[in-house]
């Protein structure tokens, strides 16, 4: 990474915590548009939902990455998201905390309904596999 002033590396932060803000509500449709589909067993779409997820996913992973970077080379080692909101004028501040909340409660919902998806599609899988395969202990005693 090239070198950058302290502002710089501030204002990249911020740029970087509205980029995820922006994705996230992305990513959220796109788990809505996933649980729907596979509620209605649309393979093909859930296959292109995926490709559009990934993308998504491994852009805020890199963002989240960048940030853990720029945190660390600012404020030390064992710096977080805290030590960067007390560095910024109080103008700034007040927006960059709420955008801040806003987005772990984004993440939280995002995973969520990611579990939600999850827990969805083991529970049609596993039912397929009773269908197609039969129970594995049909005559065992209970």
């Amino acid at each position: 990474m090239s070198r950058i002033t302290r502002d710089q590396a501030l204002e990249r932060l911020l740029d970087g915590i509205r980029d995820d803000l922006q994705a996230t509500g992305a990513i959220h449709g796109l788990l809505e548009r996933q649980f729907q589909a596979a509620l209605r067993h649309r393979g093909a779409e859930l296959a292109t939902l995926a490709d559009d997820l990934m993308p998504q996913l491994d852009a805020m992973e890199g963002r989240r990455q960048q940030r853990v970077q720029l945190v660390r080379a600012l404020f030390g080692q064992d710096a977080g998201m805290d030590r960067l909101f007390d560095a910024l004028p109080a103008a700034r501040r007040e927006g960059a905390v709420a955008a801040w909340a806003q987005l772990e409660t984004l993440v939280r919902s995002c995973k969520s309904a990611t579990t939600r998806n999850a827990s969805l599609m083991a529970e049609q899988h596993a039912v397929m596999q009773r269908l197609l395969h039969g129970e594995d202990q049909t005559y065992a005693p209970r």
